[in-house]
């Protein structure tokens, strides 16, 4: 197998044949791997339409205007995880959301 001084880029690694692909380093997949493995669908996103105040809306714009939706998401997506965590441990009460109109 043919050794590279530095790491390559995409486009280089794109270009590589498969056969000569160093594989040694993986190990084989056996029926064990396949029993128990899960599988797990991809969790796309949904276009909505929401309202948040402005104030919200220029902080994550801030940081530039190109990718403040992606940003928010994360953000939400980091809020759930937390509480799915809290809920599934027992420990601390969710934050319970608030019920009303949104200001």
């Amino acid at each position: 197998m043919k050794k590279y001084a530095k790491p390559l880029t995409s486009g280089e690694i794109a270009a590589v044949r498969d056969k000569h692909i160093d594989y040694s380093d993986i190990p084989e997949l056996d029926d064990a791997f396949w029993r128990d493995a899960e599988l797990v669908e991809p969790d796309t996103t949904e276009q909505v339409t929401m309202r948040i105040k402005r104030s919200v809306l220029d902080f994550f714009k801030e940081s530039g205007k190109k990718g403040y939706q992606t940003r928010m998401n994360r953000v939400l997506e980091t809020y759930v995880q937390r509480q799915r965590k809290l809920e599934s441990s027992g420990g601390m009460t969710p934050i319970e959301p608030q019920r009303g109109r949104a200001s």
